[in-house]
């Protein structure tokens, strides 16, 4: 599968663009001036325990306390506070825990209150970012990641990624890793380890315990709250978690970032700097690359496929809610009913899990597919969205479908849901009010064009627009009224009147009776 990174990079906002087969699955956007970024390491002070939420709120620096509850101070807590109070005062004079003696682990079920004060100085990472009115989410199981392995300081194991299927392989990497082990770190190898040597592992390791040196080397003397320890940028982070072979281009439209990206990949991956391309032309490099127009087309409230059906999205505070329907031009084939029902739920699942990853949605998902009776059909539905679901990094869980019909998913929640609105400002009221989309409109027409040409073979066409779409479909060469012709090999005569709204279409036949879909 190819995998194209298109990056826009102005002085406020970078914002990340991840295609695949030419299809926008991913957006970022990263200001430039964000201090509470996932992966950061703080350090922080409590500022209260709330035993009845068995949690604390941390000060990190940010205008809300952060939060932090009991399942993630991590089994390891002890050690960390003894690590971390040892190299504020001074006895603490090493990064290594070679000599350390690791304390005893904290229990499963215990209170917040049993194992922190108020005051306490806590070393911690972001596990969430600041989302509404919410602070950060934290985590004191701190880990450095790599793009081969992740450091995990005050454990002892070693785990392989269950995403490495050889057992072989697996096992190598297993003794490979635990001979090269630095003492009381536990590691985590990545994917993209499979099949790389010692030196390039071993390489790995030893920079990201120079970051936790960094760590261990701001903390001397240090008072909360205090930033130790940045996550890369969002480019780099994407760029570490997502490089592999099936990436083809990388294109940026900033001269720094570009330098800063061939560096970074020769550092992770020298055969693929020459990937890292910089874009020249006059257009907008979003617009170059036909992102902003998926964008357009797939972050509105309803979301319409090929075949007609469309979704619903709606946002709650407690959930997020997709209703699937299946649209009035979708004829049923000769399976019948069922077999029409399984066809769109399963494009429709698809969907789904491309608009997971692309709005970032995480938190309880709900999904109200069509309604089917058929056993095997809905089993079949269960297994494709699984499928569907393998791409998506973050941690997700699917249960099958309920008695009603109803599918929830639970997806990892890092950050607020990424929202862009689609509607532009009408051009006929000075923007005082607003429209649908132009390009959704456009594809709207095209799509019902295409139903009436398969509908009705025989009939002559009319389209009834406003003036400026109908510029958009005849003026140029070749037009799209041009391209409807050599597709269908019939005319469509469009016609222009000022008595339509700016985004109205209606299509006549030859007795000037209007088609209604």
């Amino acid at each position: 599968m190819e995998k194209e990174l298109i990056i826009d990079s102005t002085p406020t906002v970078v914002q990340i663009a991840l295609l695949e087969q030419g299809r926008l699955v991913e957006i970022h956007h990263q200001k430039t001036n964000t201090n509470f970024t996932v992966g950061d390491i703080f350090l922080g002070q409590v500022k209260r325990t709330m035993p009845g939420l068995n949690a604390a709120f941390v000060d990190t620096g940010y205008k809300k306390d952060s939060f932090l509850h009991y399942t993630d101070l991590g089994p390891k807590l002890k050690s960390l506070l003894k690590f971390t109070k040892g190299s504020i005062h001074g006895s603490q004079t090493t990064h290594r825990l070679d000599d350390f003696k690791i304390e005893s682990d904290i229990i499963k079920t215990g209170k917040i209150d049993q194992v922190l004060k108020k005051k306490d100085a806590v070393l911690v990472q972001i596990l969430k970012e600041p989302i509404s009115t919410k602070g950060p989410r934290l985590s004191c199981e701190i880990t450095i990641p790599g793009r081969y392995v992740v450091l995990a300081p005050f454990q002892n194991g070693v785990n392989v990624s269950k995403k490495v299927s050889n057992s072989d392989e697996r096992k190598r990497l297993q003794a490979l890793v635990e001979s090269i082990k630095p003492k009381n770190f536990g590691l985590i190898v990545r994917t993209a380890a499979e099949g790389k040597k010692v030196a390039d592992l071993h390489e790995e390791i030893m920079s990201l315990m120079s970051k936790w040196k960094q760590v261990q080397q701001q903390l001397v003397g240090a008072k909360p709250p205090r930033k130790l320890l940045s996550e890369l940028d969002k480019t780099s982070s994407i760029l570490r978690d997502l490089l592999s072979d099936s990436f083809n281009r990388i294109v940026v439209n900033d001269s720094e970032m570009y330098q800063n990206i061939r560096t970074f990949m020769g550092g992770i991956a020298p055969s693929k700097v020459d990937m890292v391309k910089m874009h020249k032309g006059r257009r907008p490099i979003f617009d170059e690359y036909g992102v902003t127009r998926q964008i357009k087309t797939s972050f509105g409230k309803t979301v319409t496929m090929k075949s007609g059906a469309y979704l619903v999205i709606e946002h709650t505070e407690a959930m997020h809610v997709i209703d699937v329907n299946s649209g009035q031009k979708i004829p049923t084939n000769s399976g019948g009913v069922d077999q029409s029902s399984l066809r769109v739920n399963l494009e429709s699942a698809a969907e789904i899990a491309r608009q997971l990853r692309l709005r970032d949605i995480g938190g309880l998902i709900i999904i109200d597919f069509i309604d089917m009776k058929n056993a095997d059909h809905r089993k079949e539905l269960l297994s494709k969205m699984k499928q569907f679901m393998k791409k998506d990094r973050a941690q997700h869980t699917i249960l099958p479908l309920s008695k009603f019909g109803l599918m929830q998913i639970t997806r990892q929640r890092t950050g607020p849901v990424v929202k862009i609105d689609t509607s532009e400002l009408c051009s006929s009221c000075n923007g005082t009010g607003k429209v649908q989309s132009s390009l959704l409109v456009t594809e709207e027409v095209e799509r019902d064009l295409e139903f009436i040409m398969q509908s009705h073979p025989k009939i002559r066409l009319r389209l009834k627009v406003h003036p400026y779409l109908e510029a958009y479909f005849t003026k140029g060469f070749p037009s799209k009224r041009m391209g409807w012709w050599l597709k269908y090999g019939r005319r469509v005569k469009v016609e222009g009147s000022y008595d339509f709204a700016l985004m109205e279409y209606k299509f006549f036949d030859t007795n000037n009776d209007e088609i209604r879909l």
